[in-house]
């Protein structure tokens, strides 16, 4: 399962470094046009994604113990998405070993 994840999240990343690197080389983030912007459809879109990346934040901040890395985390989830989130799952992913059970990936470890 340990493997299944890392290949799943390391996909996730390099997919969303190609997306997020083409679409740059296509438009400026703040030059998207208004009537993108404005539409029903992307405000819902974002506020979905937002409700997302809180979710899997709550999570995060669950696991993690230190306030400096709530608070990074954090920050870089609200700024990058699921670039962060896939690293984020990553690091945690290779921290542990290809038999590790799937609650030591999901739970606080006990120290």
């Amino acid at each position: 399962m340990i493997l299944f994840l890392r290949i799943a999240f390391g996909f996730v990343l390099l997919t969303m470094l190609c997306a997020t690197s083409w679409a740059s080389t296509q438009c400026a983030l703040w030059k998207t046009p208004a009537a993108v912007v404005g539409h029903p459809w992307f405000i819902a879109t974002m506020f979905d994604c937002y409700f997302g990346f809180l979710t899997f934040y709550i999570w995060l901040a669950y696991k993690e113990t230190s306030w400096l890395a709530r608070f990074g985390w954090l920050l870089a989830i609200l700024l990058l998405g699921n670039i962060a989130m896939s690293l984020y799952m990553l690091i945690t992913l290779f921290k542990l070993p290809l038999n590790a059970r799937l609650e030591q990936v999901l739970l606080r470890p006990n120290k």
